[in-house]
Parts: C-alpha cells; structure tokens; sequence
C-alpha cells in the first residue's frame, strides 16, 4: 500500500521550492524585455540617460536572476529524489524538452548575461543591443521548453505506454511540441511575467517620485512600465480566455471544480462571480452569476453544455471499470507477452489504464476493487473545490486591477502628470506584491486543480513518489524551507539595498561638482 504521508510530503517539497521558484522567473520574463526596450531608446537617440537606465535596471535585474538559477536547480533534482518512479515512467517525454531548455535556452541566456553585464565598454553599441535582446530570447526560450514539459503533464500526447518496458514512449515529438496546451500556456505565463517586470519598474519609480529622487530616471521607467504593462494586462485577460477554452476540451473536472459547478450546466451556461462553495452539500451558496459567461469561456459558444462535478465522477467509474481491464491484462502480458487475447483487451482499454491505477492507493490489485473502492478512487479526482473556486477569482481580480492601474499610468503619462498625483504614486508602489501573488495563484490552480495526477490520466500522483522514508522527505523538506527562507532574505536585502542607493549611488551618474548624489539626476541634466 502507498505511504500517503510520504506523497503527501513530496508534494509540499515540490510545492514549495516550485512556488518560490516562481517568484523570480516572472521578474526575470518581464523585466528583461524592458531592459531592452530601455537600450533600444538609447541606441536610437545616443541619450545617455537611457544607457544609465538600462544599466540600473539591469543590477536589480542580475540579483534576480542569480536567484532564479539557485532555485531552480533543485526543483529538476527533485524528480531523481522525490519522484523517482515518476522519471522513469515518463521520462522519454518529459526528460527531452527539460534537456533542450537547459542546452539550447539557458546557456544561451546565461552567457549573453554575462556579456550584458561586462560587455558596455567592450562591445559597440549596437553589438551590446544585439546581446541584451538575445538575453531576452533566451529567457522565453527557457520558458517555453519548461512549459511544453508541463503542458505535457496536463495533456499527454504524442506518446503512448509500452507494456514491454512499462514506460510511456514518444510517439511523435512534434504533437508534443505544438501541443496546444503549450501553446495557450506559454503565451499566457509569459504575458503574467511581462506584468510582473512592469510592475515592479513601475512601483519602483513611484517610490522614487515620492522622495523627489532621481526625477528624471523614475519618469522615463514609469512611463515605459506603464506602455508595457497595459499591453501585457491586456494580453493576460485575452490569452487567459484561451486558456480556459483548452482546459475545458482537455480537463473538464479542473474546469467543473474551478466554477464550482456541481452538476450539468445545460446552455448557456452563466459564470459564478462570486459565493460560498460547499463541498458537502454540492452547492454554492449565495450564488452571483452572470449569464452566457461562462458558455463563452468554455466552449466558446452558448450551445453547448458544460459537464458538472456529478456527472463528472459518474464518468470516471465507468473509466476506472475499463482501466481494471486495461490493468488485468497488462498483468497477462507482463506473464506472456504473446498472449493474444490479453493484447487486444489492453489496446482496447490501455487509454484508461491510469484510472484503474487509482485504485492502487485503496488496494494492492485492481482487480479484487469492490464498487466502494471504485466509488472513492472516483470522487477522489475532484481537487479542491473551495480552494480553486477562490484562487481562479481572486487570480481574474487582479488581472483586471492590472489593466485599469497601468491604464491609469498610460494616461498620465500621455498629459506628462506622472509627478501631479501622490495619491497615485502610492498606489503604484502599494501594489508591487499583487502581480506575484496572481502568478502564484495561477499556478496553484493549474497544478492543485489537476489532481490526484501527475500526468492527467495516465500517472496518478501517488504512484510517482520514490521509495523513501517520511523521516529523509521531512528532514530535506525542512532543509529546503531553511535555505529558502536565508535565499528570500538576502534577496530582499540586496534588492533593497541598490534600490535605496539608486544609479546615483551605485556610481551610474556623473555628478557635477559641488552637487549633492542624485541632484543632477533629479534635475534631468543628463
């Protein structure tokens, strides 16, 4: 039987560095970007305020991104330690485009990080433009390849499972790579990252225009934050769209427990804006819906229904029923690899194969299920109701704060009042945390809302877990927790520390004689 505090405990492991991991990638997506739109503006008009702009970001950007690399190391040791059955059932597919972001991606961002930091007296000025945009290609390049590996978790294809090696097995690398997933999942992670660096410019400026530091410098950043920012805002709430539209074709409980939604919505179907989920009556009480809304996401059309929680559990027994076939066979095979009928009863079932391996959290062989055991393993692919009902709601909230605050930004920067309004400026720097908290909360409610699988109908989480003790997964679990906290410190620190010097003090601005640090910025002089 499986050790349900060992996965239990392998999955706050993973939650835990895989969510502080996320913290700085999106900074690093976004902020990037922005660094090259700076430099850009520099080369195109030789102002060398730009040049010192770029060069100040780029300090706060470089802290980042060191911290990025130190987390995210750990989390690909984590499928050799924690998950080490997981590597070895998917590893075919899931290893190749982990490999491919690590050879092709991120040595190429690594080394032209390091030009970006000591090429600016070294390079041409456009040679060193050439560096700072294939700094920001190297980013999305990583996280593409990241997320095709983890679109292919939440939709397997182009593989299928080999009962002679008891491994799934590409069957075509090019569905895994246009997997459409993939596709709606990096457009909109990449966009969330994109409002993630122009909020912290923007926050950052603001905090500089409180003090009256560094005028000239905070306008410009602020100016090109708000730009970016209403344009990545935008692109957030269009591309999220598409991605509840592939989450309804491809993971209908997710979508049902996201809503809420108990039983059937026959067309059209409304969107619940907000209320009480209660799991043990199947309702939500105090309901606020808005029609046609939900229809529209989901199906993209208002004729057709969507599939609730009920029907949902009702649809995965009669699937766990052809997975106990699927299961009984593999076992004939496994004995007589020759055995005929046993082959085409497991091609006939092989595609509910991981319904019936739910089973094995309840008892040893599948086939000896009783209808209560195939009653429990199917209520339990029902994620948490409450907790995905809020995250997605409180997600979307943000989303649409982000688009009227970087509107607001864009609009006064267009009439040149970004300095006229305190009031906004302290709403600017007040919501630095929000996009962080959005982007943690999207993937909150992509990976919880996906179990009890760690490969979307084909692995269950459960069985991916090494064969460890609970005492070793506490015991590097409250290693990582340690180191995590001194990493989330020193960054903080760090980031503080060059944020409260400003260019001034970092040595990014000639000072005329005789002037107080950060006079002449604030002036504008250069």
């Amino acid at each position: 039987m499986i050790d349900s505090t060992v996965v239990d405990l392998s999955r706050l492991q993973f939650a835990i560095t895989a969510l502080y991991h996320f913290l700085f990638v999106p900074l690093t997506l976004g902020l990037v970007w922005l660094l090259a739109i700076m430099e850009t503006v520099y080369v195109m008009t030789g102002r060398e305020i730009w040049k010192r702009m770029t060069q100040f970001w780029g300090v706060l950007f470089g802290i980042n991104f060191a911290m990025g690399v130190a987390t995210g190391i750990t989390m690909e040791f984590q499928f050799g330690t924690n998950w080490a059955y997981y590597a070895h059932y998917v590893g075919d597919i899931f290893g190749t485009p982990l490999a491919i972001e690590g050879l092709m991606a991120f040595f190429l961002e690594s080394t032209f990080v390091g030009l970006f930091f000591f090429g600016w007296d070294r390079l041409s000025k456009v040679g060193h433009l050439v560096v700072t945009w294939l700094v920001a290609l190297g980013s999305n390049l990583s996280a593409l390849w990241i997320l095709i590996a983890n679109a292919w978790m939440q939709y397997p294809v182009g593989a299928r499972f080999n009962f002679r090696t008891m491994r799934m097995e590409v069957e075509s690398f090019t569905d895994v790579l246009f997997n459409p997933v993939a596709q709606a999942k990096f457009v909109h992670t990449v966009s969330a990252g994109y409002v993630v660096g122009a909020m912290f410019v923007l926050s950052i400026s603001a905090w500089y225009l409180l003090r009256g530091r560094n005028v000239a410098l905070a306008k410009r950043s602020l100016t090109v934050a708000a730009s970016f920012g209403l344009a990545s805002a935008l692109s957030v709430v269009v591309l999220g769209d598409e991605s509840g539209y592939t989450v309804s074709e491809n993971q209908k409980m997710k979508l049902a427990a996201i809503e809420a939604m108990w039983h059937t919505e026959e067309p059209p179907a409304a969107f619940t804006i907000f209320g009480f989920p209660d799991v043990a009556e199947r309702t939500t009480h105090l309901a606020v819906r808005i029609p046609y809304v939900m229809g529209l996401i989901g199906t993209h059309s208002i004729d057709r229904a969507m599939p609730g929680i009920e029907e949902l559990v009702h649809e995965a027994e009669h699937r766990i029923d052809r997975g106990i076939a699927a299961y009984a066979a593999l076992q004939k095979l496994r004995a007589n690899p020759d055995d005929h009928d046993a082959a085409l009863s497991f091609e006939a079932n092989s595609d509910d194969l991981g319904y019936g391996l739910l089973l094995l959290r309840r008892v040893d062989d599948p086939t000896k299920a009783t209808r209560e055991d195939i009653a429990a393993a199917a209520a339990s692919t029902i994620p948490n109701v409450p907790v995905l009902f809020w995250s997605f709601r409180l997600m979307v909230a943000c989303g649409f704060y982000f688009i009227a605050l970087f509107g607001a930004a864009f609009w006064l920067a267009s009439r040149r009042q970004l300095g006229d309004h305190r009031w906004f400026l302290r709403l600017a720097l007040y919501s630095l945390p929000l996009p962080w908290v959005a982007s943690e909360l999207g993937w909150i409610v992509a990976e919880y809302g996906r179990q009890p699988w760690a490969i979307e109908g084909i692995l269950p989480t459960a069985l991916g877990v090494s064969s460890v003790s609970r005492v070793q997964i506490a015991t590097s679990l409250a290693g990582f927790v340690f180191f995590y906290t001194v990493l989330a410190i020193v960054d903080v620190a760090l980031l503080r520390k060059y944020i409260k010097r400003g260019p001034d003090g970092l040595g990014l601005w000639r000072q005329k004689t005789g002037a107080l640090p950060g006079a002449a910025a604030a002036a504008g002089d250069d």
